[in-house]
């Protein structure tokens, strides 16, 4: 049987070294389908910030799926590959949703406000499945309840196929499994040295500028002094350890700057095009 190629386009884009683009989607079929035709590596279905469903998470996914371009492609690796945001901060130290949300079959999970080391080993955890303390890559212990068929079928694997590939990247080569922590708050950044140097399997870390800035008393000023100092000292944590950074509002004014940055996560608006109607009212007059 040939070797199974990468699954994550995420994972794919990041491993070459280069820029991985992902977009915020809401959970429902027709933003599914269309930002499943665009060319965003990843979604993040918004399950923070928006009502949490897991059934309609599972249509989404499935109207992530393109029979045709599977069948061009030749390959199992879905062209968009989803992932979701979950609601719970770190402090929660929650791991039924991130069972639940990997069970249907996502390839990510985005975990907000992780400030200490125990909650980020709790993300990682929970992405993973248990061990032996002896095996390779024991830590962080893996705490993932065991139920991967319906993973395994969207993955297009089966389960000991699924099993092999269902762990977290880079800490397992082959891993499919991308773990996210948003950083969001001063209590993090004077964390994050630690975090990503004692726990293996942070896959990105995604600046949260928004409660960033709140925290700090400048609302949503991100060119405010104060605020883009903290968060150049996130960028420059991630570089020094060698974690992709990530940034949540890249625009057209600023995306040339965060590219030479340094970000290698970028997570553009995904909007719906209005441009036909745009140019149809210039056409007519309108505006």
């Amino acid at each position: 049987m040939a070797e199974i190629p990468r699954l994550n386009s995420v994972i794919r884009a990041l491993e070459q070294g280069k820029t991985a683009f992902v977009g915020f989607g809401s959970v429902d079929i027709e933003t599914a389908a269309a930002l499943a035709a665009s060319n965003l590596d990843g979604v993040a279905f918004e399950m923070e910030h928006a009502p949490m469903s897991a059934p309609a998470l599972r249509d989404a996914l499935q109207y992530m799926l393109d029979r045709r371009q599977i069948l061009d492609s030749g390959t199992l690796a879905p062209k968009v590959t989803p992932m979701v945001r979950i609601p719970p901060n770190g402090g929660e130290m929650n791991q039924w949703i991130a069972k639940q949300v990997l069970d249907i079959g996502v390839f990510g999970i985005i975990f907000p406000h992780v400030s200490t080391v125990e909650e980020a080993r709790n993300a990682v955890s929970a992405c993973r499945y248990p061990r032996l303390p002896q095996a390779p890559r024991y830590n962080p212990p893996g705490i993932r309840g065991d139920a991967p068929a319906r993973a395994a079928r969207y993955w297009g694997l089966s389960q000991q196929e699924y099993y092999a590939r269902a762990d977290v990247w880079p800490l397992a080569p082959q891993g499919e499994i991308l773990a996210i922590i948003q950083c969001e708050d001063t209590k993090a950044i004077e964390n994050l040295p630690r975090m990503l140097q004692e726990v293996p399997g942070i896959g990105v870390v995604l600046i949260g500028e928004g409660d960033l800035s709140q925290e700090l008393g400048h609302p949503r000023e991100y060119e405010h002094p104060v605020v883009a100092e903290a968060i150049d000292r996130i960028l420059k944590i991630c570089k020094d350890h060698n974690v992709p950074c990530g940034h949540p509002h890249p625009d057209a004014k600023n995306i040339e700057r965060l590219i030479a940055s340094g970000y290698r996560f970028l997570m553009p608006s995904t909007p719906r095009s209005f441009g036909v109607l745009e140019q149809g009212r210039k056409l007519a007059g309108r505006t």
